[in-house]
């Protein structure tokens, strides 16, 4: 007989490492993100600044347009965070764990005709990498992500110095590579936030990758790979989606790869 008491005191902890995009921090002023567990049962929707994800979990098949933006709808926000060019943008999570150790990964896309409200950035290489932090053995912590929790769940994005004003989804991603070693064991957990750049200089976006699409299940240098052998040495570590952009800024967590 299946003790459900118990059951239900193992719950917590098989989630524990999981996460989800909580608030977003610009200029001193926190812009709440989809609140999950508990928007979906408000009337009307509350006004939020990043696209709804439906739990806490990551994404459960990578290669579906669930990747975009998570397994939310991909609908639209209400709200735009206005920004500049140069801004440091703050992404504050729920909770990370370090059992789920990976890279970050962060992306901005060109809302087509400035409107955001009708792009889903699901289709097209209109996604380009403007931060990432993998794996830096000389670290401590080696993994982006287990850096991101001593951080207290906080990431930094800086917004291309130079980039055009415009409307922009900025996609922020954790890869838990803790099961990676079988085939889509690997657990992103990406979110999307709209912005508005309201002043910059000219700089366009050049073409990206598409999302899905640029992610390979059988990528053995980023995606399926197994964690205790890139620990021990024994292999080397390449974050999935390419080189960060040569426009980008300089990373604001920390250097390495």
């Amino acid at each position: 007989m299946v003790n459900f008491g118990i059951v239900c005191l193992l719950l917590p902890s098989l989630v524990a490492g999981h996460g989800y995009l909580k608030n977003i921090q610009v200029n001193g002023q926190l812009y709440p993100a989809w609140q999950v567990g508990s928007d979906d049962y408000i009337t009307p929707a509350p006004v939020r600044y990043a696209r709804r994800i439906l739990d806490n979990g990551p994404v459960i098949d990578f290669t579906t347009k669930n990747l975009t933006c998570n397994q939310g709808g991909n609908i639209p926000s209400q709200g735009t965070i206005s920004v500049k060019a140069g801004d440091k943008v703050t992404m504050i999570w729920d909770q990370w764990n370090s059992a789920h150790s990976g890279p970050v990964l962060d992306y901005i896309a060109r809302c087509t005709n400035d409107d955001c409200s009708s792009f889903k950035g699901d289709t097209g290489n209109v996604w380009v990498k403007i931060g990432q932090l993998s794996y830096n053995p000389s670290a401590n912590p080696k993994w982006a992500s287990d850096f991101l929790r001593e951080r207290g769940a906080k990431w930094d994005v800086v917004i291309p110095q130079n980039l055009a004003p415009g409307s922009y989804l900025l996609r922020h991603e954790i890869l838990g590579l803790h099961v990676a070693g079988q085939r889509m064991g690997a657990q992103f957990y990406p979110s999307c936030t709209q912005i508005k750049v309201t002043s910059g200089g000219t700089t366009q976006l050049p073409s990206g990758i598409s999302l899905p699409g640029a992610y390979n299940p059988d990528d053995k240098q980023g995606i399926l790979v197994e964690l205790w052998r890139i620990e021990q040495g024994q292999i080397g570590y390449t974050a999935p989606g390419g080189a960060v952009w040569s426009g980008a800024a300089p990373n604001p967590n920390r250097s390495g790869p």
